[in-house]
């Protein structure tokens, strides 16, 4: 049957280098997820942007977004966990905390979601965190070591690659290596004010772009940079209250930022980094 046009479509199998995508998507179906969201106050944030730039220094909301969930997330383990599901159910408690980063980047010519996962960023400083950052989105993706793992899965056939993605996603010693222990997505470089987003973990945080919107402080309205942050939570691990903690605690760092005591070095958000954790190598996985 022709279509009312004349013509028919043109079918042909999703691009490779989208595969990752769809085998994640498959992958969180029984996912249990709740949204919450609230309005941030960036005028702290965006004052020390500006101080960093003065300095030569690059900042951005994604950085200091890791460095506070990443505290944040240190004091609650139970959001800092994965469920598993079936016969057999089983949460997973990570003694150690990394924030899984998606990015816009074009591979093999097709515009793509690719992400990067940043180990324990709370300590590692926004110095640190920010340089890594640097690395995946000015390298290429197509040569970077940190997404090897995703073109090899794009170079298997369409059942292999689903079938060893499902079974790396139900290994829970592998989430905060694949996925992280919780997710952050922007969209804040187009005009979207605010929109939410599982990320194949417990907790994932989503950041809209920076306005000026008229707030009050001291009983006067005034305007102000504020933006929207949203947590999607998993409530098969958490349930309301937990993730209400977890958003007013996040909402607080940032609009207190600095922390006591950083100076966007290594080690300063929160404390100095035990050896080895500065110099940690970013690992990157094959999820969206």
């Amino acid at each position: 049957m022709t279509s009312p046009t004349g013509a028919d479509p043109r079918l042909a199998p999703p691009p490779r280098e989208r595969r990752h995508t769809l085998y994640f998507l498959e992958a969180i179906r029984d996912f249990s997820p709740v949204f919450l969201d609230t309005e941030v106050d960036a005028t702290r944030l965006l004052a020390d942007r500006a101080a960093a730039r003065a300095a030569g220094q690059r900042r951005s909301v994604v950085g200091y977004l890791l460095v506070a969930a990443g505290g944040v997330l240190a004091r609650h383990p139970a959001a800092n966990s994965a469920y598993r599901g079936g016969p057999r159910p089983r949460v997973a408690a990570f003694p150690t905390v990394s924030g899984k980063v998606t990015l816009d980047r074009t591979l093999g010519g097709t515009r793509v979601v690719l992400s990067t996962v940043v180990p324990e960023p709370h300590t590692a400083g926004l110095a640190e965190v920010q340089r890594r950052l640097d690395r995946v989105l000015d390298g290429d993706p197509a040569e970077l070591p940190e997404f090897a793992g995703i073109r090899a899965l794009h170079r298997l056939s369409w059942l292999r690659g689903r079938l060893r993605f499902a079974r790396a996603a139900r290994d829970l010693r592998l989430r905060p290596l694949i996925t992280g222990t919780f997710a952050v997505t922007s969209l804040g470089h187009r005009p979207v004010d605010g929109f939410h987003s599982v990320g194949g973990t417990t907790v994932t945080l989503g950041v809209g772009r920076i306005v000026e919107r008229p707030v009050v402080r001291d009983g006067a309205i005034v305007a102000a940079p504020v933006f929207r942050l949203s947590l999607a939570f998993d409530h098969r691990v958490i349930d309301g209250a937990e993730a209400a903690d977890v958003l007013t605690e996040i909402r607080a760092a940032l609009e207190e930022w600095p922390a006591p005591g950083d100076d966007g070095a290594p080690g300063g958000a929160t404390g100095e980094a035990t050896a080895g954790q500065a110099g940690t190598p970013v690992t990157s996985e094959a999820t969206a």
